[in-house]
Order: structure tokens, then sequence, then C-alpha cells
């Protein structure tokens, strides 16, 4: 098997398994596909962790309209009535005005805040340094235990326009938001080897990496347009500290070694050659005075 560590511009994302007889078109839709579910967890994520404090998402007529605004123009949250959490909820008033404040309590809260965390851990960067790869059967797990977790809270389903609801349904609107510069389109996305663009007609991973299958090897994934990315350092960060750290050691023990460097010690006693012969004749403490 051929691990690929795969990274954007030089940001580490997972470790991913492949072999060197898989074609590059392959190995490029599988891993964008994992790339975008891993996004796509953050997201979710990003969301439950408001859906835990404040309730669910108000419907997009009220979204931006402050309490005096909703009251002239007389809308109302008929969702906010339907999706109540299981076991009650508290008023907790959502600062920015996106949710409408019906908070789980805190049984209820702890389900989804544990989810989170679960789900956050099976995508988490960390994995590479465990070694351990990621696959889009663990991204689809991730989701259905925030899924479950959500269905628990809320067993009437949460409101069509609430985010977290599109996004496990696969119909979220990323359009004029920062997660639409995020995720990339498998149809255009380039995979990168030592620099070079691994294209995708009829090349097989092996056409890239050698012949050797048993092999971890560095690719990196970009949009189109982005160009090349930079190459790989040729030493890490933690090498590069240890290498300043010991040219460092080794500098001040020169300095110490300089300071050493004195002759002053041939003027003590016992490295004059004549001592034994002033003994015998008695001349030692003598004292010149005029």
């Amino acid at each position: 098997m051929v691990i690929a560590h795969i990274k954007s511009k030089d940001d580490s994302q997972f470790l991913f398994e492949t072999t060197l007889k898989t074609p590059v078109n392959d190995l490029v839709n599988s891993v964008v596909a994992v790339y975008n579910g891993r996004l796509k967890i953050q997201r979710i994520c990003s969301e439950i962790e408001e859906l835990a404090k404040h309730g669910t998402l108000f419907p997009p007529e009220i979204l931006g309209l402050i309490e005096e605004q909703v009251e002239e123009l007389k809308l109302s949250d008929p969702w906010g009535d339907k999706c109540i959490p299981s076991g009650g909820y508290t008023y907790e008033k959502d600062p920015i005005g996106r949710r409408n404040g019906k908070q789980p309590k805190k049984a209820m809260q702890d389900v989804l805040t544990n989810a989170v965390a679960e789900a956050k851990e099976m995508i988490s960067k960390k994995l590479v340094l465990q070694g351990k790869c990621l696959s889009m059967k663990i991204v689809q797990e991730a989701i259905n235990i925030l899924k479950g977790a959500v269905t628990i809270v809320y067993p009437m389903k949460l409101p069509p326009h609430d985010t977290i609801r599109m996004e496990f349904e696969n119909v979220e609107d990323l359009s004029g938001t920062q997660a639409s510069l995020e995720v990339i389109d498998p149809t255009t996305a380039q995979m990168w080897f030592c620099g070079k663009e691994m294209y995708r007609d009829k090349k097989t991973v092996g056409d890239y990496v050698g012949k050797v299958e048993n092999c971890k090897v560095i690719m990196k994934i970009s949009k189109r347009g982005e160009g090349p990315p930079g190459r790989e350092p040729v030493m890490t960060e933690d090498e590069r500290k240890q290498l300043m750290l010991h040219a460092y050691r080794k500098q001040e023990e020169l300095k110490k070694i300089e300071k050493d460097d004195d002759d002053s010690y041939l003027n003590s006693d016992w490295a004059d050659g004549s001592s034994l012969k002033k003994t015998f004749h008695g001349l030692n403490n003598i004292s010149w005075r005029p």
C-alpha cells in the first residue's frame, strides 16, 4: 500500500491509503471527497455548538432583524414552537440574533457536545502524528454520529431552513460564505507530487511515486489556477530547531575553550621545572628587597 500524506499548501491535512495501480483520477476524486467531508463535519460541529447554546435557527425572513423590526413587520417563527428539544428548554438569548434562544437542558446539551467532540476526534489532524489513515467511511461515520445526536435531542427534526439539517441532507448553500472558498471542486482539483502535477490522463499513482508499493509520500491538493505549491523544506521545523540548538551549544563550548586558553598557570610553583633544585638548595620563599 502507498500512504499519502495529504497537504493543502503547507498545511498538513490527513493520511490517505492508496495503491500504485490506482488511477490518478480516482485518487484525486477520493482525496477531495475526504477533504471536503472534513470541512463539512467542521461546519456541522460549529453549528451544533451554537444549537446547544441557543436553539434552532430563525427563518430566513427574520435573520438579520432586531426584535423591534420583527414586531413591526409582524413576523413569527412557527418552527420555534414545533422544534422543542427533548426534556424542555431554558431561554438563552443569542447575542447575534441567529437562533431563537430555546436552549436544550443540560442533559441534552451533553449529548450534542459529546457527539461534536467525538466527531472532531475522528477527523483530527493529530491522526497524522498517530499514523492513522482517514477514509470516506470514517468521515461518514462521524456525520452519522452527529446526525444521531441531533435526532435524539430533536426527534421531530430541525426546521428545513436550519443549516445543520441542510448539511445532513446535502442541500447546503455555501455561496457568499468563507466556507465556499475552502471547498475544492473535484472536477478541477489538482494533485501534486514532488512539485509536479499528477495528470489524470490514464496515469496511475505508480507512474509518479515509483515501483515500491510499501512507501509513504507527501502529496498536495489544490484548486486549479493556484499554481504549483511550494516544495517541502529540506528539514522539518523540529529538525531545524535541533540543528540551531546544537550550533548554539557548540558555539558556547568554543567560547569556554577560548576563555580557558590561558598560560598564566606557568607562573605557578608546580609548573616551575627548577622547583626541586631550589628546594634542595633552600632557595624557596626568598623575597628580594632593596
